[in-house]
């Protein structure tokens, strides 16, 4: 059983969150990544380094798995993801990507825009939700 469950801004520690995850818009259109030992797409994110606070995390995250290079990002909300023993933190972005550089040598294959959320997901019990989050946020231009 999983359960998504929402925080505000600043209610948890910054050393309990571990993900960043940045749901992105480019000329209107969603950003969803394709890694490269998966067939499925995903909303760009990943984990905190050590010593990394989350905005910084947020940043190098959009760079490395999209390319961003020119992007406004906007704090959303804090997150947990709760597993039967695991419960795991994050913080949820949205970004208006206006410029690509290079997508760089990582773990992601490609980009692609989409209109709506794709129907093959990594994540599809939790990043459609995300999305509707982020759409209730009212930053969307």
């Amino acid at each position: 059983m999983l359960k998504l469950s929402f925080y505000e801004l600043n209610t948890i520690d910054d050393n309990k969150l571990d993900f960043a995850v940045i749901a992105c818009r480019y000329n209107k259109k969603w950003i969803y990544v394709k890694h490269k030992k998966r067939n499925t797409w995903e909303i760009p994110g990943g984990h905190k380094e050590t010593n990394e606070n989350i905005d910084t995390a947020a940043k190098r995250e959009l760079y490395e798995e999209t390319g961003a290079k020119k992007f406004d990002l906007y704090p959303i909300c804090i997150y947990s993801v709760d597993r039967e023993n695991d419960k795991s933190y994050g913080q949820l972005y949205y970004a208006d990507v206006y410029c690509f550089g290079n997508l760089p040598d990582y773990e992601i294959e490609k980009i692609k825009l989409f209109d709506s959320i794709p129907s093959n997901l990594t994540y599809p019990l939790i990043q459609p939700t995300l999305l509707e989050k982020v759409k209730q946020f009212g930053v969307i231009k």
